[in-house]
């Protein structure tokens, strides 16, 4: 008898399973946008049309996108708690767990993380979060205190192809993140401890003419970033020399001349993207403050409403006559770089993604940000529809040259498409001090 009620039951049971099966996964939404390939930062720059892509981008595109990514980064991890890019002789491993952990690529995926919203100890990814930062904290004090690096481990994919110091520079922009945001559960003295050390690497890294020693194929990218790292540690109150500050934003701003709009690219691989984008980045925060100068003079009657901004003319507001060349010259950098990228010139270089697209890219939208630019929205609802349409269908992006590494394109995709959620800590950057 109870074996029959038991063949009874059975379909009963399927059934009832079935429906919870389908019940659960139907509350876990599914991306629709087919990837598409494509170029992120050409599509920036104007090499490939963005118009009609912000159709694609929506608050749930983004949000499953981001879902999907975050996913898909928190099973990439290694056991020690740190990412790999894998290295350069074996750029064709794209199994992230087949390769060794990279401070850099950490860097990556810890800002990724802080940016959606993860903490140390809330959220779904607090525990990726933490082991990340352990092994970041715990290799920089191994390694960094009295080596020439902050890492022993060598010809990664990033350092071959951005420089040998990417790995103190991304640390430090990832520790000055953390820092900003006085997460619960962090240790602040051993944090800035281990940020004071990226830092020197940084600046024992500069070299007179302001750029990083040791530069990779797109060397230029390696010192535009470390400018940025220099920048976050400064905003977050750690100590940064001033001199060598001012160094690295005139190597970066001297790579684009504003009077004829060309482009030094000879530590750029040969390609204007990279070169522009630091520019842009560079010369954000001196673009700021003259641009609120300028509306100031002008609310208060000192200026005309027709008022051309250069070194004359901020001269007259009170700026002292070098301070006025300096300030009126990073002006024009970051106005008309992000004209003169979408010319002709720039149309040389890769026409499909590499993870130095995407990082020249993200230095790009997070200038505007710095800047308080209003076209940054614009931009962003375009750019953004772009990034989504050129996922993965795991939840991933990889690169197709140079940087192809899944997990440290995944990063960066992730940082743009939640660039918004850092807006204050952005501008802070951009504050005078």
């Amino acid at each position: 008898m109870k074996s029959k009620m038991h063949f009874l039951l059975l379909p009963a049971i399927i059934g009832t399973g079935i429906l919870l099966y389908t019940a659960l996964t139907a509350s876990k939404p599914k991306r629709t946008i087919q990837p598409e390939k494509g170029c992120v930062f050409m599509t920036v720059m104007g090499e490939q049309s963005s118009n009609g892509f912000n159709r694609y981008k929506s608050d749930e595109n983004i949000q499953l996108a981001v879902r999907d990514g975050l996913d898909w980064l928190s099973k990439a991890q290694l056991p020690n708690g740190g990412y790999g890019a894998g290295s350069h002789s074996a750029q064709h491993v794209r199994d992230s767990h087949a390769v060794k952990a990279d401070p850099a690529t950490t860097a990556m995926v810890g800002m990724a993380l802080l940016r959606s919203g993860t903490t140390l100890e809330k959220g779904t990814y607090a525990t990726n979060l933490k082991k990340a930062l352990d092994f970041l904290l715990e290799t920089i004090e191994s390694d960094g205190g009295e080596g020439k690096y902050i890492t022993s481990v060598r010809n990664t994919q990033i350092q071959t192809k951005l420089g040998q110091n990417i790995d103190a520079v991304l640390a430090a922009q990832f520790l000055s993140n953390v820092l900003e945001r006085n997460l619960d559960g962090m240790d602040r003295k051993r944090i800035v401890l281990c940020l004071d050390i990226c830092i020197a690497r940084i600046q024992e890294g500069t070299d007179e003419d302001g750029r990083q020693r040791g530069a990779g194929w797109a060397g230029v990218l390696q010192s535009g970033m470390a400018n940025s790292a220099l920048e976050s540690a400064q905003a977050a109150g750690v100590e940064v020399d001033e001199m060598i500050l001012e160094k690295s934003r005139k190597y970066q701003k001297d790579n684009y001349n504003e009077k004829d709009g060309s482009v030094k690219t000879d530590d750029g691989a040969g390609i204007m993207l990279y070169s522009v984008s630091g520019s842009v980045r560079a010369s954000a925060k001196e673009a700021r403050k003259v641009k609120s100068d300028i509306d100031k003079a002008k609310a208060e009657g000192k200026l005309s409403e027709d008022a051309e901004i250069n070194a004359e003319t901020l001269e007259e507001i009170g700026y002292a006559r070098g301070e006025a060349q300096m300030y009126g010259t990073a002006y024009n950098v970051y106005k008309s770089a992000k004209k003169v990228a979408q010319k002709d010139e720039v149309l040389d270089g890769f026409g499909n993604n590499g993870g130095e697209e995407f990082l020249s890219y993200l230095q790009t939208g997070e200038s505007l940000l710095v800047s308080k630019d209003e076209d940054w929205k614009n931009w962003y609802d375009n750019m953004s529809g772009r990034i989504l349409k050129i996922q993965n269908e795991d939840g991933s992006w990889n690169g197709h040259h140079c940087i192809t590494s899944p997990v440290f394109c995944t990063a960066t995709s992730l940082l743009l498409l939640t660039v918004e959620a850092d807006i204050d800590i952005l501008q802070k950057i951009g504050e005078e001090e």
